[in-house]
């Protein structure tokens, strides 16, 4: 088990969510359910958050 600060959305309600850690070398992200984990670079990380608030990953538009 990671030894990593892990944070949730305040948007996070049904208990079925992402945590997200920031460690020293990057990013780690977290499920809530399972406890898997995936590590990212920071630049890694930079760029998906960028995607984000530019709408890329939206799920109606990923969906299409």
């Amino acid at each position: 088990m990671s030894e990593n600060r892990f944070v949730t959305s305040s948007f996070c309600y049904g208990g079925e969510c992402v945590a997200v850690a920031a460690p020293a070398d990057g990013v780690v992200v977290r499920s809530t359910v399972s406890g898997a984990e995936v590590s990212f670079t920071d630049d890694e990380w930079a760029a998906f958050v960028a995607g984000v608030r530019n709408g890329e990953f939206d799920v109606q538009r990923l969906r299409g």
